[in-house]
């Protein structure tokens, strides 16, 4: 008598890791097919991201596991293209005045690689790349396919969003791990990102990871755990991956908001504003990635070549045109205050007392923009690109009694009285010097 058992049972995979049994690679991937297929119900994927959640992954699950949710949808390969260099990208875990993407890719592909960068949006405190290119008029986010290529081919760079046949089993798994708690899960988080990355068709990848106040996940522990775990999978499945976890214990840049935090990367990339703790971790991720591509033999000559694209003009000249490959106006370089939005009222937010900027709740700084409507708390909310702060003090500045926090920009009375008691009461000013860490607090490799 034949045995009629199926050969794939949901339940069984669920039960095993639930019991902490270490999964075989043709099992989870048959679990994540299951999921595009309709064989697995939301509620066993829930199960099994909770089993996840507790009793983790090896190495060797999780590259299985980000292996097979790249392969639930469609790849890219730039091979038909023959480009002249290395396909490279980035990616953050997201901040507070994070405009390091916005920059990086133009002066990467200035530098000779070519980046085809696939961001998202903002969702709770975090800026959305995304949301931030569409501040710019007519910049197409999600083109075509052909364009999406024409474009990296072309200039050598490209940011748009995820496609929806790029790891869609990985939307389905985020969309369920957000409403059952599992959203911390450093097995599941690692597949997500690295899955979307895989499917990018990528030669290397630079990771961001960030810790403190303003960070996803604040303790540095956590961190470096994340960009352990991100470094050993992409290596694993193939992807050479360096991950730096950088500081986000106060905004990288002095604006948050979408159009605000645009015209930032434009003064930065022609030379005209270069704001310290900004510049310095995009030339860390950018250099990261110069070495990986080979592009240079070592980072200080991958410093020294992101430093010349700066200078003479060529990562700016790149900046545009990607925005007018993409749709966007041809001049936006040249007059930005003609294409970016602006918020109709700007108010200051004054310091109760004098003394030293001692600590920043940087989380608290990004719900004040998205208090204003400048974020979102729901993937469908709606973004006004022209709110936001600028002006915002950093740790260690001394202030005296009625110097502004910030100044905020945004339409509504009440929204602005909202956003400026968040942000009177993120800062605290007292006396002494304040704790300023690096800059880039570790570098791990695969």
């Amino acid at each position: 008598m034949s045995d009629s058992r199926p050969a794939f049972i949901p339940q069984e995979i669920i039960r095993a890791k639930r019991d902490g049994a270490t999964l075989g690679e043709a099992d989870i991937a048959a679990f994540v097919a299951g999921i595009g297929a309709g064989t697995v119900t939301e509620a066993q994927v829930a199960a099994f991201a909770m089993a996840v959640f507790f009793r983790g992954m090896t190495m060797d699950e999780r590259v299985a596991l980000t292996r097979a949710m790249t392969a639930s949808g469609r790849t890219l390969s730039w091979r038909d293209l023959d480009l002249p260099g290395p396909v490279l990208d980035k990616h953050s875990t997201g901040g507070v005045g994070d405009t390091v993407s916005l920059m990086l890719a133009p002066m990467v592909a200035a530098a000779g690689g070519f980046v085809p960068m696939i961001s998202g949006r903002g969702l709770g405190h975090t800026g959305g790349t995304l949301d931030k290119l569409e501040a710019i008029p007519g910049y197409d986010a999600t083109p075509s396919q052909e364009r999406f290529r024409r474009t990296v081919r072309e200039v050598g760079c490209a940011i748009i969003g995820q496609t929806a046949d790029l790891a869609p089993a990985d939307k389905v798994i985020y969309g369920v791990r957000d409403v059952t708690a599992t959203v911390e899960s450093i097995p599941l988080i690692t597949a997500s990102i690295l899955s979307k990355k895989l499917a990018a068709g990528l030669d290397g990848l630079v990771m961001d990871v960030k810790t403190g106040s303003g960070a996803f996940m604040p303790a540095f522990a956590a961190s470096r755990d994340l960009a352990e775990s991100i470094a050993a999978v992409a290596t694993g499945a193939g992807l050479p991956t360096v991950a730096l976890v950088t500081a986000m214990d106060q905004p990288l840049a002095p604006a948050a908001g979408n159009a605000l935090e645009v015209r930032i990367a434009i003064e930065h990339l022609e030379g005209g504003h270069a704001v310290s703790r900004l510049h310095g971790v995009t030339m860390a991720l950018a250099a990261e990635l110069l070495v990986l591509g080979r592009l240079e033999p070592d980072l200080e000559s991958a410093l020294g070549k992101l430093e010349r694209v700066l200078a003479n003009g060529r990562a700016a000249e790149t900046f545009q045109r990607m925005v007018s490959a993409l749709g966007g106006p041809n001049d936006l370089m040249e007059h930005p205050d003609k294409h970016l939005p602006r918020a109709p009222l700007v108010r200051p937010v004054a310091a109760r007392e004098a003394g030293t900027v001692l600590a920043i709740d940087t989380r608290a700084i990004g719900m004040a923009v998205v208090a204003l409507g400048g974020g979102r708390t729901r993937s469908a909310d709606p973004v006004d690109h022209a709110v936001g702060l600028t002006g915002l003090v950093a740790l260690g500045d001394t202030l005296e009694a009625g110097q502004p926090l910030a100044l905020v920009h945004g339409r509504d009375e009440a929204a602005m009285a909202a956003a400026a008691a968040m942000i009177a009461g993120a800062v605290t000013v007292g006396e002494g010097g304040a704790a300023v860490g690096a800059l880039v607090q570790a570098r791990i490799t695969g």
